[in-house]
């Protein structure tokens, strides 16, 4: 730390100067330098920050400047390339520089050969375009441009390359640049080494030419453009000593030509992301004997496995998300120093065979997403270097084999599988586990108490098994925990109070490693080219052609706000739940659970808890969802949790027997619907239909007055007509009986037998 010693700033025959990576961070001290007569300054990977000082312009003998990796800021002042005319060398990369700079200030620069200003930011324009501009009078060997707002808003390819026939280097990563691949930079630049234009909107083919062979390529950048058609035929034969070659993410289609056989210095290959087909070419898997790295992941391609290889360096193999078919055979690769394979999501098949130990170097192994059953073979206590496993999503069990070496285990994902009985006793030797995934299994019995020993655990998901008996007041001693999920399991009893010793987010980590994998680095640091130029001027050059690869970072399944979430990367230092629901948890639930200030997710739905919704909940101010339906509570629903719950979507009580009136309408809670609250027929007011406000009973209704005289008129009628109508019916009978004997006779014979007083008297 501190700046540079003002000593240096008497040494008038000071030509050169090298101070880098010594973390000068004192801005001021640079001033000392400009009255000296320099040629080379080197600053560059220390600590400078604020804007450049303006005297360095008057350093007009510089060949050489390097300020790259510093935090210089602000705009680049033009007379400081107008005044050093004499530069040959400029790096200003990786700093935070923004404003406009226009590259036609540097035509007129005869010896300029290198030029770097990849930014940190994308608040740096550079333009290259001007009508009025003539091309330029110098020849550049390196010219870096990542990361910038580049000819902002045409964002073209710069045109005055055309003019350029000696590039080495050409990096133009991450400008977001459009038009057609500039396959000409290829054959203008026969001695090109380096071609970078990842992450642009490049459209068009890859059309290289069947007769053009580039000798001195050795690191070939495409990725993630918009590039489509088929690999070229020949390209193995066009790039003989290529040794990175990255066209992932685009939309290239057809086979994977079998001249990438040819490339015997291929150190790494990556055609994932696209839509390749076909088969794995076996001369490329006999003749790409260097290769380290080999990237096909999210393809087409259908074959089974290979097992004819001659790629015994291969570290890193990524097959995944293709249709690879059929059974992991016995003789599967020859590359005994593999560290990552990953296989996943395909239509593998059968068991996983002994062999798999023979990879005793493996840290990732990834099989998820098959159709592999069976046991987990022996074969895997050799695997004593595995730091991620995943099974998951598969037919394997009963168990894990007792022999297993889990001690340097941080990511075990054995979900959707046929594992019973208890769970694993053999992972209580895995210490060092940040996420266990036991998910969706047949597994019983209580939760063992060893699992209080897996004390760097984090994530910890046993949902959908058939764990039985309370929740072990052990599990309080996993006091890093962030994810805890027991749900749809028989447990019963009550919640533990003990669970607030869990920080579930209270804490939140820092910002370390703990859910991604150690990277590697796959071979080679390529020397620096020198080029040297009049007086001896030597300008180095990194040609940084290392690769760096790990396993993909640790991914998790979680139901929250109502639905299953994937949570990755840097979210899970964030994340924070607990998952009771569907068990058969009974009781109060404990105050204590409001201590939990730091949760994000909170569901005891579907469970037997009784008594009220403690008034500590007010307490959980970071929570988002909180879901307490299907229960058996009681009481009212603190209102205080109106005002501290801020973050809340996702609320429901339903389904309880919960009385008074609903929360107040008004921040969060003013975006729960009906739902939030129906099936508690005591609760009252909006959005529910019944209102908390008494209604007295309806007046009784009164007959309408009517006229007396009406009345009577009517019953009168009444009467007339109902005597009328009984003379007429008797009237009708006599007549009858008077006209027929025979039923007179039946009549008088009749009363005679039931009548005795008429009988007497007759």
């Amino acid at each position: 730390m501190g700046g540079i010693p003002p000593i240096i700033g008497t040494l008038g025959y000071l030509k050169a100067l090298s101070l880098g990576y010594n973390n000068l961070n004192d801005s001021f001290s640079m001033e000392g330098l400009c009255k000296l007569n320099l040629e080379e300054l080197d600053l560059s990977n220390n600590g400078f920050e604020g804007s450049l000082p303006a005297c360095l312009n008057n350093l007009t003998s510089l060949r050489l400047l390097d300020l790259s990796r510093n935090d210089f800021r602000g705009t680049i002042p033009p007379s400081l390339f107008s005044n050093l005319k004499s530069l040959e060398y400029i790096s200003l990369s990786y700093n935070h520089f923004e404003g406009s700079i226009y590259f036609g200030s540097l035509f007129n620069h005869s010896r300029l050969e290198v030029f770097e200003l990849s930014s940190n930011n994308k608040y740096l324009k550079v333009e290259t375009e001007n009508p009025t501009w003539s091309f330029p009078l110098f020849q550049l060997k390196i010219l870096r441009l990542s990361n910038c707002t580049l000819n902002w808003p045409s964002q073209v390819v710069p045109s005055f390359l055309l003019s350029q026939y000696d590039l080495r280097v050409v990096d133009f990563g991450y400008n977001n640049m459009t038009g057609k691949v500039p396959t000409w930079l290829l054959a203008n630049n026969t001695k090109l080494e380096y071609l970078s234009f990842e992450s642009n909107s490049l459209t068009g083919v890859l059309d290289l030419g069947s007769n053009s062979i580039h000798y001195y390529m050795c690191v070939l950048d495409f990725s993630l453009n918009c590039i489509h058609g088929e690999l070229p035929p020949f390209i193995g034969s066009i790039f003989p000593r290529l040794e990175v070659l990255n066209l992932s993410g685009n939309a290239l289609q057809g086979n994977i030509p079998s001249s990438m056989g040819d490339m015997e210095q291929l150190g790494s290959l990556d055609l994932s992301n696209n839509n390749l087909s076909g088969q794995l070419p076996e001369h490329m898997m006999m003749g790409c004997i260097s290769l380290e790295v080999l990237k096909l992941s999210n393809n087409s391609l259908h074959d089974t496995l290979p097992i004819k290889s001659n790629l015994t360096l291969l570290s890193s193999l990524s097959l995944d998300n293709n249709d690879f078919w059929g059974e992991i055979s016995r003789g599967f690769l020859n590359s005994s120093s593999l560290l990552l394979l990953d296989v996943s999501s395909n239509s593998l098949m059968g068991q996983i065979p002994d062999s798999i130990g023979d990879f005793s170097a493996l840290r990732t192994l990834i099989l998820s997403r098959n159709y592999l059953d069976g046991v987990v073979p022996t074969g895997f206590c050799k695997l004593n270097e595995l730091r991620f496993l995943d099974l998951s999503h598969n037919k394997i069990g009963p168990t894990l084999p007792l022999c297993a070496n889990l001690t340097n285990m941080k990511f075990l994902h054995l979900e959707s599988n046929e594992l019973i009985g208890p769970i694993p006793h053999v992972l209580a030797e895995a210490t060092s586990l940040v996420t266990l995934n036991l998910r969706d299994n047949k597994l019983s019995s209580p939760i063992p108490p060893w699992i209080s020993l897996l004390s760097k655990l984090r994530v910890l998901l046993l949902k959908g098994n058939q764990l039985e008996d309370s929740i072990p007041l052990h599990l309080c001693q996993l006091k890093s925990i962030s994810i805890l999920d027991l749900s749809h399991n028989h447990l019963s009893g009550s919640i533990p109070p003990c669970l607030d010793n869990i920080t579930f987010g209270r804490e939140v980590a820092l910002m370390d490693d703990t859910f991604f994998i150690e990277g590697f680095e796959s071979w080679w640091g390529a020397s620096p080219e020198t080029y040297s130029y009049e007086n001896q001027l030597s300008v180095y050059v990194d040609m940084d052609f290392s690769f760096e690869t790990s396993a993909e970072s640790e991914e998790i399944e979680f139901i929250t706000k109502s639905r299953s979430e994937s949570y990755m990367g840097n979210i899970l230092y964030f994340m924070s739940g607990l998952d009771l629901s569907g068990n058969k948890l009974a009781g109060p639930i404990p105050p204590e659970i409001g201590n939990l200030s730091g949760i994000h997710t909170l569901n005891l739905s579907y469970n037997q808890l009784t008594g009220s919704i403690p008034h500590t909940f007010s307490n959980l101010k970071e929570i988002e969802s909180l879901d307490l339906s299907h229960n058996r509570l009681t009481g009212q629903i603190p209102p205080q949790m109106v005002i501290e719950l801020n973050f809340l979507t996702i609320f429901t009580v339903a389904h309880n027997n919960l009385s008074g009136k609903t929360p107040e309408r008004k921040f969060q809670f003013a975006t729960f619907e009906q739902s939030s609250y129906e099936g508690n027929p005591l609760l009252c007011g909006l959005p529910l239909d019944q209102s908390c406000t008494p209604t007295s009973a309806p007046p009784a209704v009164k007959p309408p007055v009517s006229d007396n005289r009406e009345n009577s008129s009517w019953e009168a009628i009444f009467l007339w007509s109902f005597g009328g109508s009984y003379g007429v019916a008797f009237l009708c009978i006599v007549a009858f009986l008077y006209l027929n004997s025979y039923y007179r006779e039946l009549l008088f014979y009749f009363i005679g037998e039931h009548v005795p007083f008429l009988r007497l008297r007759g």
